[in-house]
């Protein structure tokens, strides 16, 4: 028998059994003469408790309507039970009465649990769910009454076509199998599947269903690159170029190409990418995606600049300095040092190619020489205290002028 049976209330259980006879007591067992067999609920042992007996096939009125449809000449013991309720929930033992054998297998029983609802069908997947693979969804659900199995049917977000079958189990119990094969796509990554069980009970039916969610490996979809700000970008200024994508499993690596000519060069890694633009960085730019079941690539932005950068080096590397600082997220800026002092330096800047209309005053300062303009620019330094110089407070930027300003 098998170690355990789910039944339904209202329904029938059945109960798959056979025997054989130790061979010490073959002898004393006889196939052709009429065998009787005897459920007991809860224990083997009636003799104290008669009422432990709930079935003999050998009577015409039991506690338990039933029937032993299995042919005990050939040793097949199985039995039904009819309109089970929740009392019917215990252990059984199956004992044979026989002239002049009788005997009851006291260390084997089978448990009957009874409810009001049917349990859940079971659904399992055959291999990796992929896109573009085929795949295999089966749902199983128990058939306490072989005669009248239950009916099982999907629900999927695609097309398919079941296929269902009766199959017997290790423990002889029987249960109802359906089959679906499909083709997953990653749009059905994420969506509900469910297995439905209609049990027919009498007159009406009672039902149990069985819900999951499909988990479909893909490579990268929707692949898209963004600029920001995207409007044509000053030189001298600072954009970021992001990326974004789906992928199951997540993306590990994002790639970033500049078309140059008609070719490719990749100029970065990682999902975002901060560059402070120069002339020529303005053009076409694209990025790629990448898992372990492929890769996706976006389609191609434009990085449009606009003006020219007269400004130095020195000038140019603070604004990158400030582009770096942009792209490191959650940095919290340093606090300034106590006792700082303020410390005079000196710098030029070449105006020589600004050249605006001349006047008259201007041209007289050509005759008179050079004129030095100047710039006050207060400026800090950790370190030790150093002494005002002259007692200016700022700094004078001497600025050549050679031309008119």
């Amino acid at each position: 028998m098998p170690d355990k049976l789910d039944g339904l209330t209202g329904s029938c259980v059945q109960i798959p059994c056979s025997f054989h006879i130790p061979d010490k007591n073959k002898y004393t067992f006889n196939s052709t003469i009429l065998t009787s067999g005897v459920w007991t609920k809860e224990s083997p042992y009636f003799d104290v408790c008669p009422d432990r007996v709930i079935f003999n096939s050998s009577e015409t009125v039991n506690r338990f309507q039933g029937k032993i449809t299995g042919n005990m000449s050939q040793n097949n013991c199985t039995t039904v039970f009819f309109n089970v309720t929740t009392n019917y929930t215990n252990k059984y033992y199956f004992r044979i009465e026989s002239q002049p054998f009788r005997a009851t297998d006291t260390g084997k029983s089978v448990d009957i649990v009874v409810r009001d609802l049917p349990s859940s069908p079971i659904i399992t997947v055959s291999g990796e769910v992929k896109e573009g693979t085929h795949v295999s969804l089966n749902c199983s659900a128990v058939a306490p009454r072989p005669e009248h199995p239950p009916e099982l049917t999907w629900t999927l977000p695609t097309q398919f076509t079941p296929e269902n079958q009766m199959q017997e189990n290790p423990d002889q119990t029987k249960s109802v199998l359906s089959t679906v094969t499909f083709t997953p796509s990653y749009l059905h990554h994420e969506k509900n599947i469910t297995c439905t069980a209609v049990y027919p009970v009498g007159a009406s039916n009672k039902t149990a269903e069985h819900n999951m969610m499909l988990n479909v490996s893909f490579s990268p979809k929707d692949t898209s690159a963004s600029i920001s700000p995207a409007d044509p970008v000053l030189v001298g200024s600072c954009v970021n170029l992001t990326c974004s994508s789906t992928a199951n499993p997540p993306v590990t690596s994002f790639t970033w190409f500049k078309i140059s000519g008609d070719k490719p060069t990749q100029v970065a890694s990682g999902l975002s990418y901060t560059l402070n633009v120069t002339a020529v960085d303005g053009g076409l730019y694209f990025c790629e995606a990448r898992n372990s079941h492929g890769c996706g690539k976006s389609k191609e932005v434009q990085l449009a600049t606009k003006g020219k950068t007269g400004m130095s080096g020195t000038i140019n590397s603070l604004v990158g300095t400030v582009c770096a600082n942009q792209a490191k997220a959650g940095e919290e800026p340093e606090e300034p040092a106590e006792n700082q002092s303020e410390e005079i330096q000196y710098g030029d800047i070449d105006f020589s190619k600004l050249r605006p209309k001349d006047t008259p005053a201007a041209a007289q300062d050509r005759v008179q020489g050079q004129e030095s303009a100047y710039a006050e620019v207060n400026v800090t330094r950790r370190g030790a205290q150093e002494p005002p110089l002259n007692n200016l407070d700022g700094l004078y930027a001497q600025v050549d002028k050679r031309g008119a300003c």
